[in-house]
């Protein structure tokens, strides 16, 4: 984005200082305000109105992509959520959610409320684009028109925000879940107005099981408590999808099944998904990768510790900790599965203090991680727990771990079987 281009426009149009006019662009655009917005507010503070440079020719969903402008959609409306925001030193009730056409569906924000409810036709005229989660977003403003049309959009997408746990992904807005409160804790942030007591846990459904942060801390959400929980939003969080109650959330009672399971997919569709919180894959042991076995870590931050010296604290006094980190394939592909001490003691079958004896004996740190290489590589295994991806690839923080009960002649005969063979 060349904020000085738009700053020559604006402040050309408007006859003032262009580089009193780009620090104006440049103070909205910190807060995440979106450039068309940005540029209409200024036109206001400059007594320019709210202008516009005409409708733009309408478009399918399809075509529109971050670079696309200002752009005219005719759509059906999927869902509507609000949310509280602060901009420009104010707080500001936004609305946000989904369109769709026959071509596709894109996100939306809209900076004032053009009373629109899902399921609802409306003609959207000039709509800034913006990139938002790595896709493209409607943002209607002041200078945007919205009008109903009489005649409802026939669209393949489901008109409404209901979701189990398990079709949630980071970037929805405006969902509704039905859940049971599995875990909570109250805690105390350093928030935008202060300290704020919140709620945070896991959420789980008879699909999957999330995190959840109530910023609300509301009564309600106790654990053990099944809930229907309408209007969240839903955000990356330690790269799995997390729920997000708001004030404008309505929560009431309801009636959850729980599924004690998780859900277990292909190495390759867990990792595609971008990350999961609670989900199970079987595969086979390919290595023991190096920092395997023991290790030491930092005191003050857990970090691992090479040499005596942390990344964050420098030199400190290590205390020593088991750990694995496995390599699992399932033929689909590949994540390294990252077991704790309590596993790590587990698969190892001794303790810390058993393992650092058995290190002094041998004189080697590394006669635990070969054993415990002895011990996995070759062997199929069923791994649950929560997988993060990131730029250096997937990892699996496991929360069970277990050499895997399939029976492989079965599962040859039904790979035959999807062959044709």
């Amino acid at each position: 984005m060349d904020i000085n281009a738009h700053a020559e426009e604006l402040a050309s149009a408007l006859g003032e200082d262009t580089e009193e006019v780009r620090r104006d662009l440049e103070n909205l655009l910190e807060y995440s305000v979106p450039i068309d917005e940005a540029k209409q507010s200024v036109r206001r503070k400059y007594g320019g109105g709210g202008g516009g440079d005409g409708t733009p020719e309408a478009v399918d969903i399809a075509e529109v992509g971050p670079e696309s402008g200002n752009v005219t959609v005719t759509a059906r409306v999927l869902t509507v959520g609000r949310r509280s925001i602060r901009y420009q030193g104010d707080d500001t009730v936004i609305r946000e959610g989904e369109l769709a056409d026959g071509t596709g569906t894109i996100s939306y924000t809209a900076w004032q409320d053009f009373g629109f409810e899902p399921g609802d036709t409306v003609a959207v005229g000039n709509a800034g684009v913006r990139e938002w989660e790595g896709e493209p977003e409607l943002n209607l403003g002041e200078s945007s028109s919205v009008a109903t049309e009489g005649e409802p959009l026939d669209v393949p997408y489901e008109v409404g925000g209901e979701r189990g746990l398990v079709e949630l992904a980071a970037g929805d807005r405006g969902r509704t879940v039905e859940a049971k409160v599995l875990e909570v804790e109250q805690r105390t942030i350093d928030g935008r107005d202060g300290e704020t007591v919140i709620h945070s846990g896991v959420l789980g459904d008879e699909t999957a099981r999330l995190p959840f942060t109530d910023w609300q801390a509301r009564e309600a959400v106790v654990e053990g408590a099944e809930l229907r929980m309408e209007d969240v939003y839903v955000r990356e969080f330690r790269g799995v999808p997390s729920v997000n109650l708001t004030e404008f959330t309505e929560v009431s009672p309801t009636s959850v099944e729980v599924s004690d399971e998780a859900p277990r997919v292909s190495v390759d569709e867990a990792v595609s998904s971008g990350g999961m919180y609670d989900v199970a894959v079987v595969g086979n042991v390919l290595e023991v990768r190096d920092g395997s076995g023991l290790i030491e870590r930092c005191p003050d931050c857990g970090r691992l510790v090479q040499n005596g010296q942390c990344r964050s604290h420098g030199q400190v006094e290590a205390e020593d900790d088991l750990r694995i980190k496995a390599i699992l394939d399932d033929g689909t592909a590949t994540v390294t599965a990252i077991l704790d001490r309590d596993l790590t003691e587990e698969i190892y079958g001794a303790t810390l203090e058993e393992a650092l004896e058995a290190a002094r004996e041998a004189m080697s740190r590394e006669v635990v991680s070969d054993e415990i290489g002895e011990t996995l590589v070759g062997r199929e295994f069923r791994v649950r727990g929560h997988l993060s991806v990131d730029e250096y690839g997937a990892n699996l923080d496991a929360t069970e771990f277990a050499a895997s009960e399939d029976d492989p002649a079965e599962r040859a005969r039904d790979v035959l079987g999807e062959v044709g063979a």
